[in-house]
């Protein structure tokens, strides 16, 4: 059995539309964010770190297994779904399955944040936003870049690294900083929120303020 610790607006959608994705058995869990939108306590019940996402695996190889971290997630379910959405066979679409799975938290997740962050500091934040956005537009026009070329990330076939992507690219894309200019991501999105999969993951989610369901686009 597998349970996912979901909590609202936050990086645990994407394990749910990953888990609709490959077809696994699993129940929700769901937790409401804090006035100050921290995690709730009971999270710290779960693991130390007290955030989300949490899943637990009671029928692990081991006996209950407990994860935490996106990517660590996404590449132990493709492998408990006998490799759906996991590694490419081919080279190239190997390395920039391995390359964009990290890269959406360890590169462009980071410098999203910080421009999130600084643009609702008054003042202080205009100055810091024109320092931080040029370092944000150089992933942005990398990502348009990767996405000019191929219909997802790895390749011809959706793998967990768009499920990785979703997450900072439809937070910047609700939040305008996108721009209008980024027609190859734009496509992308729009081909992501048209899965069924999605959309089942956000019914089970509930309300999540990245990305508006099919119906309401």
């Amino acid at each position: 059995m597998l349970i996912v610790h979901h909590l609202n607006n936050s990086r645990s959608q994407r394990v749910l539309w990953m888990l609709e994705e490959i077809g696994l058995d699993y129940e929700v869990r769901s937790y409401k964010r804090r006035a100050d939108m921290s995690a709730p306590q009971e999270l710290k019940a779960l693991h130390p770190l007290g955030k989300s996402p949490v899943v637990e695996d009671l029928d692990g190889s081991e006996g209950r297994i407990v994860l935490v971290e996106t990517g660590a997630v996404c590449e132990y379910l493709a492998d408990k779904a006998g490799g759906r959405l996991g590694t490419p066979s081919s080279c190239g679409d190997r390395i920039r399955y391995r390359q964009f799975l990290h890269y959406a938290e360890g590169s462009v997740m980071p410098v999203l944040f910080a421009m999130l962050v600084v643009s609702r500091v008054p003042f202080l934040g205009k100055v810091s936003s024109k320092r931080v956005r040029p370092m944000l537009d150089v992933h942005l026009d990398f990502i348009e870049s990767e996405l000019s070329l191929r219909p997802w990330f790895a390749g011809e076939d959706i793998t967990a690294a768009d499920i990785m992507m979703s997450f900072p690219l439809e937070a910047a894309s609700t939040r305008g900083i996108l721009g209008e200019n980024r027609k190859a991501t734009k496509a992308w999105l729009d081909r992501i929120h048209a899965r069924p999969s999605y959309q089942r993951a956000l019914e089970k989610g509930g309300a999540y303020s990245f990305a508006r369901p099919r119906s309401a686009a």
